[in-house]
Formats: C-alpha cells, sequence, structure tokens
C-alpha cells in the first residue's frame, strides 16, 4: 500500500448533546467532550487510509496524543484533518487538527496501523470474550 507523505482528509459533523462531557458523567459541562474529539481525530486519519485498502482490509488507531485546545458547545460544526507524516510498513503516523466554526480546537499526532484481515483480527479479539 503506497501513499504519500503529506496524503490529507477532512471529516467532520455537527456536535450533539450525546458527544457532551455532560453525557459522559461530567455534569453540567454542555460542550464536546475530548473522546470524541479523539475520536473525530481518528476518523480524519482512517479516511486518508480507507480509499488505499484492500478488500477484508481495515485501520485500527495505537497512540494519540493530543492537545484540547478549545470548548465547543452542542450545534456548532466541527471538522478534523490529518496529515500523513511517515509510513513504516503497515504504521501510518499523522499529524492531526480540529477546529470548530470559530477557532482551533485540538491538535496533535495520531498513529494507526493496517491490518490485513478485520475478520481474523475481529475473532480473535471475541475469543477473549468467551465467543
Amino acid at each position: 500500500m503506497e501513499i504519500e507523505a503529506g496524503a490529507t482528509a477532512e471529516v467532520g459533523y455537527t456536535v450533539a448533546e450525546e458527544q457532551t462531557a455532560h453525557a459522559m458523567g461530567n455534569r453540567g459541562a454542555h460542550v464536546f467532550a475530548t473522546p470524541f474529539v479523539v475520536g473525530l481525530l481518528e476518523n480524519a486519519a482512517g479516511a486518508v487510509l480507507q480509499p488505499h485498502l484492500p478488500a477484508g482490509a481495515g485501520t485500527v488507531g495505537t497512540m494519540v496524543e493530543i492537545k484540547h485546545l478549545a470548548a465547543t458547545p452542542v450545534g456548532m460544526k466541527v471538522r478534523a484533518k490529518a496529515t500523513l507524516l511517515e509510513t513504516d510498513g503497515r504504521r501510518f503516523l499523522f499529524a492531526v487538527e480540529a477546529w470548530d466554526e470559530e477557532e482551533k480546537i485540538a491538535e496533535g499526532r495520531h498513529e494507526r496501523f493496517v491490518v490485513p484481515d478485520m475478520a481474523k483480527f475481529l475473532g480473535r479479539a471475541l475469543k477473549k470474550a468467551g465467543g
């Protein structure tokens, strides 16, 4: 799988109440929760790789280093961009950034690995649960 450093992708959506810190247990904090910011950043990195994956393959996140810089209220649009920094075999390292409609809300790095056979990978994981 050949992808050049510098490849990018962007994803985005509108923040919903179920994506807030309040919904995750931080009562009263009706702003975009950090775990969902991480998910948005991961989705952007995955979007860089997705068009290049062979049938049956997928990717998994293995490292996240981010700074959550600003709060975003419910109803505001957010977007994230991932830029491929380097690759080593099945390992891909990205610079990631996210913005709401007013300002940058997060920045950092994210690493993903290509899993050649997602069904096999998921099967091994299910065995842990006795399934």
